[in-house]
């Protein structure tokens, strides 16, 4: 399948899970990929023959400077993000402008400054949370700044319509990626704790990069060409029925 044949897409969050994953996906079926991440070494192991951009997506001048010499772009896969843990009461407001930071301000800045280099008939796809759709406890910063990707998701869907420009946001549920998996063996009850985890959603399992790689490939692609502004789960049915 060469759904993304010639297309050029940068991908944030390149270097490790599910940026990884998209972007070895997007190049299997054509892509050219231009990497960004904080780490070159990370984003040279991800694809060693993409061009590598050594790039904070939530520092505001890196991103102006970049977008320079951007070269015109197909779409975009704005992955990046972190999560910051805790309640409303108990994160400090460095924690909370962390959050922020990292998970809204960037995919923010991204489409202030590089939305000029999407090609017209582009597509960029945003990643966003299950928990930014439905609260949970002590996820509050993270939540919240996740809900925000979902609306920049339908506010640059409209705002991007007269160019014909798509964009979408995609809500994973919990992914088994290598972080998590450190998180599990490090605690005091591993199989115990993936169990509890998998049973957030009907399905009763943890979902997969190759799963939300795929959902982005979609979206990216011309085969979704009349789905715009649309924030999807991809969660197992959690938001459905939970």
């Amino acid at each position: 399948m060469n759904s993304l044949q010639g297309r050029r897409i940068l991908v944030t969050g390149a270097g490790s899970g599910i940026g990884r994953a998209a972007a070895r996906l997007f190049r299997d079926r054509g892509a050219d990929l231009i990497l960004a991440g904080r780490h070159l070494d990370t984003l040279r192991d991800t694809l060693p023959d993409a061009v590598h951009v050594v790039l904070d997506h939530s520092d505001d001048a890196a991103v102006a400077a970049y977008a320079r010499d951007c070269p015109e772009l197909d779409g975009m896969f704005l992955n990046a993000g972190g999560l910051v843990l805790g309640s409303v009461a108990s994160t400090p407001s460095a924690d909370f402008d962390a959050a922020i930071a990292v998970n809204l301000r960037g995919p923010w800045l991204m489409a202030h400054h590089l939305g000029g280099r999407v090609k017209d008939g582009g597509s960029v796809v945003l990643v966003g949370s299950n928990i930014g759709l439905r609260a949970i406890p002590d996820s509050a910063a993270y939540s919240v700044a996740k809900a925000g990707v979902h609306m920049l998701a339908k506010v640059l869907a409209l705002e991007w319509a007269p160019r014909r420009i798509r964009c979408n946001a995609i809500a994973p549920g919990p992914i088994r990626t290598a972080m998590v998996d450190a998180r599990l063996a490090a605690s005091a009850d591993p199989e115990g704790n993936l169990a509890a985890l998998s049973a957030v959603n009907p399905l009763m399992r943890l979902g997969t990069e190759a799963e939300v790689a795929a959902l982005a490939a979609h979206l990216l692609g011309g085969e979704s060409g009349w789905t715009t502004g649309a924030v999807i789960p991809l969660d197992g049915g959690a938001d459905a029925v939970f």
